[in-house]
């Protein structure tokens, strides 16, 4: 008879305690605040490129599409003589993101340069074609002959 008094207090204690850890978890979820988990906000760095360049452009198009759907986020485009500079400002803090070609990462990596292994790309936007411009009268025909002549090689 005790045994069996034992069985049926043990049996509604567990019972017991599965309503009051079903009744906290239900007052937990009450609790939560209702609607749309709030939106990021804050002021980022994007250093882009020359004014007139690619990397400016998409630095303008990324700021619009982000101001529709992150309208708390500032998005502050800075420009730049392009990627060498752009992975400085990166490192340094004065941007949070940047464009940079592959192979200035790759040099900027292989130099050994200050936090190189924390450099992350998030997408690959298009290939760089290298392009050698020359006059039509000029005895240039291949990249050899460009040894000792004076190369504009862009802005500084």
């Amino acid at each position: 008879m005790v045994t069996a008094l034992l069985r049926i207090g043990r049996r509604r204690a567990a019972q017991a305690a599965a309503a009051a850890a079903v009744a906290l978890a239900l007052l937990l979820w009450w609790m939560q605040p209702f609607g749309k988990p709030a939106s990021p906000q804050g002021a980022v760095a994007f250093t882009t490129g020359v004014p007139t360049g690619v990397y400016a452009r998409y630095g303008e198009l990324l700021k619009r599409y982000l101001a529709k759907d992150l309208p708390d986020i500032d998005v502050r485009l800075r420009s730049s003589e392009g990627s060498v500079q752009n992975i400085r400002r990166l490192i340094s803090g004065e941007a949070d993101f940047t464009i940079a070609t592959s192979d200035a990462v790759a040099a900027y990596r292989d130099e050994g340069g200050r936090d190189a292994d924390r450099l992350r790309a998030c997408a690959r936007l298009y290939d760089d074609y290298m392009q050698l411009v020359v006059p039509a009268d000029s005895d240039v025909r291949r990249t050899a002959d460009l040894r000792g002549k004076r190369v504009g090689i862009g802005q500084r």
